[in-house]
């Protein structure tokens, strides 16, 4: 394992009043330049104006787990604000996937982008199309150590 800085990775500013909802967003990706997706990502999503980026952490190059036999993933999480419903929200990013070319051919397998959301404001939600917190993220190195990057921007 290892942390890459990139262009907006990592990255911080100030939040604003105008927003309802803290969320982080898991960010991955383990075919093409992933790398370079992430920028695009970042800039696709700082163009929203239903969205505000406000934080991110540098890029983990991590192993694969559930199904090991495939590239390295890279791994990422952001901070972002936004008033939309968590519904709302989760259907951008399933969408935002797919124009990033994301296809789900097979649980745990290749992707050129995974956007999961980790935690959504204090909300705690178990249903079928969501759950909140994400599940399992406190066993996830690949979610754990971006989020403590984080803490320590924060300073």
């Amino acid at each position: 394992m290892k942390l890459e800085r990139a262009r907006f990775f990592p990255y911080k500013r100030a939040k604003k009043s105008d927003f309802v909802y803290d969320v982080i967003v898991g960010i991955g990706g383990n075919e093409g330049d992933v790398v370079k997706r992430f920028v695009k990502l970042y800039r696709f999503l700082q163009n929203d104006r239903r969205l505000r980026v406000i934080q991110t952490s540098p890029i983990l190059h991590n192993p694969a787990f559930g199904y090991v036999e495939q590239p390295d993933f890279c791994n990422a999480v952001m901070v972002l604000q936004t008033s939309l419903h968590v519904r709302v929200l989760l259907k951008i990013l399933l969408h935002v996937e797919k124009l990033f070319g994301r296809k789900r051919v097979f649980k745990n397998g290749p992707r050129t982008l995974d956007l999961d959301i980790i935690f959504f404001d204090n909300l705690m939600r178990n249903q079928k199309h969501i759950s909140l917190p994400h599940p399992h993220w406190e066993e996830r190195l690949s979610v754990i150590i971006p989020l403590v990057t984080l803490k320590q921007l924060k300073g």
